[in-house]
């Protein structure tokens, strides 16, 4: 994890929403130490792509941690496969300060 931001992979989580979210939750406590270390962390959680029974938890979790973080810190999500589109998003979430909170799709 960079100082002034990170990206964390959630690759490969189950395809049951509730066995996903429950295996996600279990990287939240290293994400809220990262915080503590780096209060002003810009952080990309990174997804890949699911069903659409899987939005809704992933977009809570993103909401809850970004709020969480706020005003100092940010959080914000992505849902995307390709690493190159992957990667550009992440690089422009970095330089948007006013974006938090927020699960975008990435083709």
């Amino acid at each position: 994890m960079m100082a002034g931001g990170g990206v964390i992979f959630a690759r490969d989580l189950p395809d049951v929403p509730l066995d996903a979210a429950a295996e996600f939750y279990t990287l939240v406590p290293g994400i809220r130490d990262d915080f503590k270390t780096h209060p002003q962390l810009t952080l990309t959680i990174v997804f890949d792509p699911a069903g659409h029974e899987h939005h809704a938890w992933r977009l809570a979790a993103i909401q809850a941690l970004a709020r969480e973080v706020a005003p100092a810190g940010r959080v914000n999500g992505l849902v995307g496969k390709n690493s190159d589109p992957v990667q550009k998003a992440c690089e422009w979430l970095q330089k948007a300060p006013g974006i938090t909170g927020q699960l975008l799709a990435v083709d």
